[in-house]
Parts: structure tokens; sequence; C-alpha cells
């Protein structure tokens, strides 16, 4: 009597692994179009590298044996180290390899004037892989931005920063082949209030000050040097302060432990002590938030790219699930419900995707266009904001959409759904977004007509009325600061509707601006009916692959 092999494995999804995450990104291709061939060559290897089996073991890895704290050697002496998992050294060699540090401030001094778009496409493709070894090479690419405002700070440390070498050693900056920055700002009585922190600065003489304070957040604590806020007699002022000195001398800053935050596994976040640290002064004295956001501009189109990322990824599992799995003798995919939920929140993934896109390219123009200059002044905490907002619920549907295989934490989508709020508050919460943007355009108003004209140039028939709704909010918000959201949410909608239509992607833009423009109240997803060919922009987002 034959007997039945309850082992065998049937209907199960193969692994998404051994493609290339750029080919398989249409909407991708097509920003990137008009790049050369070797940088397209660039991108295919990154895309193959972030699809790769050894790639996608590396991350996992990395989040499985999360870095760990040694305080003190064994002879009592204090080492505040940080101990981290080989796959996370990997992880980082490679993406430094790639100029995710670094590639930015090279194009500039090249004078090539896309460099941050092109970063922008490589770092999306490998935060979709891990995002926590991308926390250090985020602040470090920022504080170079910071460091321009000091040029005898620059001349020092930006040729060493921007370079495509890691170098983990634990020694002074000088005897370094590369180097990282992170960042100290938040302490545990002010938050996100500057004007509320204690840690004080003291000039020693010689340009040098010497911090005393505690650190509620310090952020890539292994970095070589940290970007910190304190107070002197004048008011806050920021510092660069290393982590070692001449002699690898230790700069007193000392790891109380390490946050078990929300969020990916693979980056370390410490508790610090500031007992006496050598620092010096970026910017001018009592101007420390002017400097710091120089960096946290950068850092926050990197958030909206990471959440944007992690949608994609997410998402990309989902449908591949579907086209593989079977329930009663069906194709998941071939289900009409099935289908109209996940191109429902396709649409919202390639408006993030094609959004965070356009501010990169903002800033590329920033310094030589007007309006460019205007949309990165006013869309950063815009396309933060609304790429943040929407990235929970996004990766919490693709969950469900893969049934239980999804929640394991031997899955993607786990470590993808963990990070999703945990970038929500990095570099300022949803109600920090809207407020900044409500005080810019009470400061200029002017700028709103700027960022309006260059959302209807692409709207076509839709212009009017979506102009309408938005000076509607406008208005509103100037005179209501509840009102703030309302008026946030409709510009990134508005301006990611108006980038898919200037991206020419047809169809996929005609299903967003009919079901997002104009105030469209949606509680859930999977509203789009049969309005839309739903396996058409499906398949054109998300190609088959086998």
């Amino acid at each position: 009597m034959a007997t039945t092999n309850h082992h065998r494995v049937t209907n199960q999804t193969p692994p998404l692994s051994g493609f290339n995450a750029f080919r398989l990104n249409p909407l991708l291709l097509q920003i990137a179009s008009s790049s050369n061939a070797e940088t397209l060559k660039d991108f295919d290897q990154i895309g193959r590298y972030s699809l790769s089996s050894e790639a996608q073991e590396l991350a996992e890895m990395a989040n499985r044996n999360a870095p760990q704290l040694k305080a003190h050697d064994r002879y009592g002496r204090r080492v505040d180290q940080v101990e981290f998992h080989p796959s996370y050294h990997a992880l980082m060699r490679r993406s430094m390899s790639y100029g995710i540090g670094s590639s930015v401030w090279e194009d500039a001094a090249r004078g090539n004037n896309n460099g941050h778009l092109k970063r922008a496409v490589r770092f999306f493709m490998l935060a979709g892989l891990d995002t926590g070894h991308l926390s250090s090479l985020s602040s470090t690419n920022g504080a170079v931005a910071a460091l321009m405002t000091a040029p005898h700070l620059a001349k020092e440390w930006v040729p060493r920063v921007t370079t495509r070498k890691y170098d983990s050693a634990h020694k002074s900056p000088v005897d370094k082949s590369c180097l990282t920055i992170g960042m100290g700002i938040t302490e545990k009585q002010a938050g996100t209030d500057f004007t509320a922190l204690t840690t004080r600065a003291e000039t020693v003489g010689n340009g040098l000050f010497r911090l005393t304070g505690h650190k509620w957040f310090l952020s890539s604590p292994m970095a070589d040097a940290f970007l910190m806020l304190a107070r002197t007699p004048n008011g806050t002022s920021c510092f660069l302060v290393p982590r070692f000195l001449a002699d690898d001398e230790h700069n007193h800053i000392n790891l109380v432990g390490l946050k078990d935050v929300l969020g990916n596994r693979s980056a370390a976040t410490a508790e610090a002590e500031i007992n006496g640290s050598i620092a010096q002064m970026i910017g001018r004295d009592g101007e420390g938030s002017r400097a710091i956001h120089e960096m946290q501009t950068l850092m926050r189109l990197d958030s909206a790219l990471i959440s944007s990322a992690i949608m994609h990824s997410s998402l990309s599992e989902a449908v591949h699930h579907v086209r593989h799995r079977k329930v009663g003798g069906r194709l998941l995919i071939e289900q009409p419900l099935m289908r109209a939920v996940l191109t429902d929140i396709a649409l919202d993934v390639a408006a993030s995707t094609a959004l965070s896109m356009r501010l990169a390219r903002a800033f590329d123009g920033a310094r030589s266009n007007d309006t460019e200059g205007a949309f990165a002044h006013v869309m950063t905490p815009v396309v933060k904001y609304l790429t943040s907002k929407i990235a929970p619920t996004v990766i919490a549907e693709a969950m469900e959409a893969t049934g239980g295989n999804g929640y394991v934490e031997s899955s993607v989508l786990p470590r993808h759904y963990r990070e999703a709020p945990h970038q929500s508050v990095l570099e300022g919460s949803g109600n920090m977004m809207a407020l900044e943007v409500c005080r810019v355009l009470k400061r200029t108003p002017e700028l709103f007509d700027v960022i309006l004209k260059d959302i209807e140039v692409n709207l076509g028939d839709r212009a009017r009325n979506t102009s309408s709704v938005l000076r509607a909010a406008f208005d509103l918000a100037q005179d209501d600061e509840s009102a703030a959201r309302i008026l946030v949410e409709q510009l990134a909608i508005a301006a990611a509707a108006s980038e898919l239509y200037r991206l020419e992607t047809g169809v996929l833009a005609d299903a967003y601006a009919d079901t997002r423009l104009g105030g469209n109240w949606r509680a859930s997803y999977g509203m789009l009916g049969k309005r839309f060919d739903n396996q058409t922009i499906l398949d054109a987002l998300y190609p088959p692959v086998t």
C-alpha cells in the first residue's frame, strides 16, 4: 500500500532572490532613464547585489545578531565600544564602496549636477535590503552639509569622510582611511526642544571647547565623530566631537547603554554621558539649530527614501507570493479582491517612490533654479510626512496578503514593519513636519505659489480643482495651526500625482489622481473596483518573475 509523504512541500512561494532589483522596478527604470551608461551599469550592479541570496543572508544575520555594548575591558578600563556582527561590517563595506556616504560630494566636486538623484536610486535599492547599516551612512552624508558651513573643519574632515573605504578600527581619526559621523542631539528632558538642552560647552582656548552633559539618543555610537548640540552663553550651538583624540586618547564619551528601540536590529543607538569631551564649533555661536538643520534636511530625504523602499520591498514580496500561492485551486492573484487591494497599495508605493525621487532631483537643482530651491525648502518635510505616514499601513497589508509566512521573523516583512514607525519619528515627527511647513509658508508665503505652479504644470485638466483644494487648505492652515496636517497631506498627494504624470505613467497616474486628489478620504485599501484594470497596473509596476 502506498504511503503519503507528509514532508513534501507544496504550494509554497519560491524566494524572491537571484534577480535584479533595478530591472524589476519599472518606475525606477523610468526615473533613471536619462542616466549615462556608466551610471546604469552601477545601478545594475547594486540591483543584482541587493536581491542576491548572499546579501539577503547578511541582512538577516545582522538583524538576528544585534550589536552589543562593551563598556569596559577585562581590566575595568572604559572602552565604550559597540560590537557588531561580521555581517553588519560586510554590509557597511559594500554600501560604502557604492558611495552611499560620499557620492553626492564626489559628484559636486566634479561639477555633476545629478548627484542626489543618483545616490537616491542606489540608496533606495539598498534600503530594501537593510536599513540599519544605512543609518550611519545617512548621518555621515548629512554631516558633510553641516561641515561645509565651517570651512576650517571642512578642509580637515571632508576629504576623509568622502571616501569609499570602510575602516571600523577604534582609533584616532587622523589614523583612519575613512571616517563616519553620527549625531547626538536629543536629551531626556528636552526631546526635540533645542532650547531646553542642558549639555554645556566651555571654551578652553585655541578654538576648542569642552562639553559636559547627557545625550538620551546618540546615533551611530561607533562613528568617528558626532555632531552635538550644547549651550554656550550665546545660546544653542553645534559642535563636532571626535570619539578619539590624538594618540587614540578616549574623548570621554561614555556609553550608558544601548537603546532597545522599535525598528531595525542591525544598527545601534546609545545613551551617553559627555564628560568634558573636547569639541570644535560648527557655524556661528548660538546658531546651532541652523547648522544641524543642514544635516537633518539630507537625512529627511533619506528617511523618505527608506519608507518608500521598504514599502516597495514588502509589496514585491506580497505580489510574488500571490502569483504562486493557491487557495481553493486558484492562484491568489486571480482573485479580484486580492488584485484590487494590492493594486491600490501599489499606487501609494509608486507615488511615494516618485515623490521621494522628485525631492532628490530638487536638491540637485536647488542652487541654480528658484523653483527647485523652493521645492527642496518647502517640500522636504512634506515628502517625509507622507511617506512615513502611509508606510506602516502599506506594510501591514503586504504582510496580511502573504498570510502566516509574512509574520515569521525569517521573512523580511516583520523587519520592514518594525522599521516603518521608526522612520516616522526620526528627524521629526508628523506634527513637527506639518508645523515646520506652516512656519516656512507664513514667513515666505510666496513660496506656496511657486510650489503650486510647479504642481499644476503636469496635472492638465485636474490642475484647476487641485489648486482650489490646495489654496483652501493653505488659507485654513494659515489661520488654524491644528489644520497643518490637512495642508501637508494635500500638498504631498498633489505633488505625487504631478510627478507621476511628468513620468508619463499613464493609467497609473490616472488611477492615483482619481482616487487621491481633491481630499478623497479612504479608510482602507481595495477600493478601486472595476474602474481600472488592476492586473495591468500591478504587472506594470511589479513584472512577473520566474
